[in-house]
């Protein structure tokens, strides 16, 4: 494959933590006070962002992702990833000094995971590192989470976007954890929120309930008052049972599709890449969920990226399933 290292006009790009991922298989995931045991490890570059714009470039795309690395083997690693897989590497970001991002991540058995994160040289991004004319011309910015201040340079990075951009954000679990006010520059700019079940409820549930004065809340409820606030489209990820989504025009509940599960790290990550490669062609609503879907199905069969379906394989399952 040729390596991609000049500069282009990308699809999206997205801008997020970029770590290693060290993922270790166990017998299983410990709790307090309990032990457990490694049977493997494996290493593999990661972060959520750089895992949706790989997916892209899989899928036919042409992406680049802001995010900073240092000058060490995990750097080398996640540089050399993102070239091999297609993504265009101009707003890579290199410290001088510090170490590269690293995930220790526990899979066992079935799937499930824990992961600890050593940001590293991720929480030291200042909008000056950024080249806005790399950005201006994107359809879809993607932001995904950091640790520390580097929020503050995405939120520096809204006002110079093209105002045909459209944000897309996927929080996660480490922003939804700082509360509506400290993301809320994000969210006041964000056109398609990607969030799973627990983290919209941990973010929004008692903010809406004090609106609505109701001892319970539901997802959907959730989800239009987020619409009603300005944002156009709202996708919950529900994992197993599938995903909730609606626009203004377009309510939906899609089901996942059946598999035998490897490693879920990730499988949110490659809803996205599926997710925004709908829309990006202009697939429906409920179709672009059917999309995503398919995708994370598909990843989640084996580790990291190695089982993400390619452009062909998508292809075949449009030609049949959509």
């Amino acid at each position: 494959m040729e390596f991609v290292t000049n500069d282009v006009n990308a699809d999206v790009i997205g801008f997020g933590a970029l770590n290693v991922d060290k993922l270790h298989t166990v017998d299983s995931i410990a709790s307090e006070d309990e032990e457990s045991f490694i049977k493997s490890l494996k290493e593999t570059p990661g972060g959520s962002a750089a895992n949706t714009v790989i997916g892209l470039a899989k899928l036919g795309h042409s992406v680049s992702l802001i995010g900073k690395i240092a000058e060490d083997d995990e750097g080398d690693l996640i540089e050399l990833n993102l070239a091999f897989n297609g993504v265009y590497t101009n707003n890579l970001i290199y410290a001088q000094e510090g170490n590269t991002g690293k995930v220790l991540g526990f899979v066992d058995d079935k799937g499930e995971r824990c992961l600890y994160v050593d940001p590293g040289v991720n929480d030291d991004i200042k909008i000056e590192e950024i080249n806005p004319l790399f950005t201006y011309h994107c359809k879809i910015m993607h932001y995904t989470s950091f640790v520390g201040d580097s929020i503050n340079a995405q939120i520096e990075l809204l006002e110079k976007l093209n105002d045909e951009t459209l944000l897309s954000f996927d929080p996660g679990v480490l922003y939804v954890k700082r509360g509506i006010k400290e993301i809320k520059p994000i969210l006041d700019k964000t056109d398609i929120l990607l969030i799973n079940e627990s983290e919209l409820k941990l973010l929004f549930e008692d903010y809406y309930k004090s609106i609505d004065n109701v001892d319970e809340i539901t997802t959907k409820k959730i989800a239009m008052h987020v619409l009603d606030d300005g944002i156009k489209i709202v996708v919950v990820k529900q994992g197993s049972r599938g995903v909730y989504a609606l626009n203004s025009e377009e309510e939906c509940q899609v089901n996942a599709f059946k598999c035998e599960p490897v490693d879920t790290t990730g499988a949110g990550d490659s809803f996205n890449s599926g997710f925004l490669h709908g829309l990006l062609n202009d697939y429906t609503l409920e179709e672009s969920c059917k999309i995503g879907n398919w995708v994370a199905s598909k990843s989640i069969c084996g580790f990291g990226m190695e089982a993400f379906p390619s452009k062909e394989d998508l292809e075949e399952f449009l030609n049949t399933k959509v």
